[in-house]
């Protein structure tokens, strides 16, 4: 099982590494759902962290369709993130009529060559989802899709999730689950939802709150429940 927890901070990423996490997210504006972090940041907990780091890109936070000038900055932020030794990075594009906008998609991939993708929660604002999951398919560089199954916690949308999972099986994308998810609830969610990997935020933070700092205990917490 693999545990990626969400960073806004050197600190936080330091903190979530040390109590065990597989996998950092590294955002900014985490009330707005993650932005693109400064560059300063992602440099520096690049180079001092030895669990890979996938950047947040999103120029703005108003929805997951863009224009050809956010595109543009996209691609600039993915190629800085290359320089400044990210493992992947995080990006998710819709149609305005909430399709997976192939086009942006097949040009953000070709920006990103090399370094791992996961396709973010603009999968959750897809009209549809299993057709999503299709046109994802196409794509063997995408690594993953991060989904609370299109509910505000995934803890909510186990079924739908399941047959998510189940329709990745015998290809090279996984569902990682995530929104909601917490040491209370994390054991009943994989009993009826065996993903491979899981995303965390709020659930292991101090007082459940971005507020607050990553709590190690919470993750460790996790770890063990999960069999970690």
């Amino acid at each position: 099982m693999l545990i990626e927890v969400i960073a806004d901070t050197l600190s936080d990423a330091l903190i979530a590494q040390e109590a065990g996490a597989g996998r950092i997210e590294l955002v900014t504006g985490l009330a707005e759902g993650g932005l693109t972090p400064g560059y300063a940041v992602i440099e520096r907990v690049c180079k001092e962290l030895k669990i890979p780091v996938n950047v947040m890109i999103r120029p703005h936070s108003r929805g997951f369709c863009y224009s050809e000038e956010d595109i543009e900055i996209m691609f600039e932020d993915i190629s800085i993130c290359k320089k400044l030794g990210a493992a992947g990075v995080v990006f998710g594009v819709l149609t305005p009529d909430q399709k997976v906008h192939n086009d942006h998609l097949k040009r953000l991939i070709n920006a990103a060559g090399g370094l791992d993708i996961t396709f973010h929660r603009a999968f959750d604002e897809a009209d549809d989802q299993f057709a999503a999951l299709e046109s994802l398919k196409q794509y063997p560089q995408i690594s993953r899709i991060l989904t609370s199954g299109g509910r505000r916690s995934a803890a909510d949308a186990a079924e739908r999730l399941k047959r998510l999972h189940e329709l990745t099986a015998n290809s090279h994308l996984k569902i990682m689950a995530g929104a909601g998810l917490s040491i209370e609830n994390i054991r009943a969610f994989l009993d009826e939802v065996p993903v491979s990997e899981v995303h965390f935020g709020t659930g292991v933070r101090v007082n459940s709150s971005y507020v607050h700092a990553i709590d190690p205990e919470r993750v460790l917490k996790v770890k063990k429940i999960t069999g970690e």
